[in-house]
């Protein structure tokens, strides 16, 4: 199985036209190298990032009917963003196949948050020239599945800290704790990995650009993992 075929198989979709896929692929630092026209992936990054938009946008208006315009905005915000982007990247290993000019590569572009991101997009873009805004849409959704679940609720992104810490309350005096895990990065381009803990207990855990962004990102997967076992705990109910 070629490298290609194997990345196909990774993605859920199979290329009519391959030289979609090997475009969102290419670098734009690939042609910055050569000095002659050479084409990269910036324009599908440009459509893929609209299609992803609408792509969500179209979910969480259907999935929270009665959620105001700002909620629905901050959610998608919250979804769609560099760092969630390179994740998804990183989770489909787009990184090993990226097709980068020699600086890019020895400068460790392969695992640049933008890039991967960037690279995240053109995909999107490239499956939808392919086959069309329901094969992106389907693509899109078993991506974001599965890194969100299945979507129940909006947490409330302006202090998902002080919501957890009022959801646990109802249970006990004790305050959720954070600790720091790592630090990464070069010192301009921090990454920050924390988790949140309960009664001894690791709730969620979360990265971000500072120790703040990632709390509160570890906050918001707490709040995702408490609603699941609510949400499993109502299906025994009824099951029994």
């Amino acid at each position: 199985m070629s490298d290609l075929d194997s990345l196909q198989h990774t993605l859920g979709h199979v290329f009519r036209d391959a030289f979609l896929l090997r475009l969102a692929l290419t670098h734009p630092s690939v042609a910055h190298e050569t000095g002659v026209p050479v084409q990269h992936n910036q324009r599908l990054e440009f459509l893929g990032d609209a299609v992803l938009q609408l792509v969500l946008t179209r979910e969480l208006y259907e999935k929270f009917p009665s959620a105001g315009e700002g909620p629905l905005t901050k959610a998608r915000a919250q979804m769609v963003n560099r760092r969630t982007l390179a994740e998804q990247s990183q989770r489909l290993n787009l990184g090993k196949h990226l097709v980068l000019s020699r600086g890019e590569e020895l400068n460790g572009g392969r695992e640049r948050c933008s890039a991967l991101a960037d690279t995240f997009e053109a995909v999107v873009g490239a499956i939808f020239i392919d086959s069309g805004f329901e094969a992106a849409c389907g693509f899109i959704l078993r991506q974001f599945r599965e890194a969100f679940g299945e979507l129940e609720s909006i947490p409330n992104l302006e202090n998902p800290k002080g919501e957890l810490q009022e959801i646990l309350q109802t249970e006990s005096n004790e305050s959720p704790h954070y600790h720091l895990r790592s630090v990464t990065g070069p010192d301009h381009d921090r990454d920050f990995e924390c988790t949140v803990h309960f009664r001894g207990e690791e709730l969620g855990r979360g990265k971000g650009k500072s120790k703040k962004a990632a709390e509160s990102q570890a906050a918001i997967a707490a709040l995702h993992t408490l609603r699941q076992n609510q949400i499993q705990q109502k299906q025994g109910e009824i099951a029994d």
